[in-house]
């Protein structure tokens, strides 16, 4: 398995629609990836001013190559513009790093 983070940043001034978020984007994310392997999702939403972090998602995906495999997916282009509808903040992506 690997995990990819997708972090937000900004403040609380930065508009980031967490009813959509969750209630339409992460369906939408399982919807898209999970055929390529995408096995979870997850989503931490922090408490008021998150330290420059509105919002972070996990990803966890079969394995690399499932993950790259999604990615390049024509279906990621539907994710991406849903996250317009969530925020103007571009997604940043990192991978976990086995400890």
């Amino acid at each position: 398995m690997i995990t990819m983070y997708v972090t937000y940043a900004g403040n609380a001034d930065t508009p980031f629609n967490r009813e959509h978020w969750i209630n339409v984007h992460f369906p939408l994310v399982l919807e898209c990836w999970g055929p390529y392997g995408l096995e979870r999702l997850a989503g931490f939403l922090p408490q008021e001013d998150g330290g420059g972090l509105i919002a972070i998602a996990t990803c966890v995906f079969r394995d690399e190559a499932a993950m790259r495999t999604a990615l390049a997916s024509p279906e990621t282009a539907r994710v991406m513009a849903d996250v317009d509808l969530v925020t103007a903040v571009k997604p940043q992506r990192s991978l976990a790093t086995p400890l």
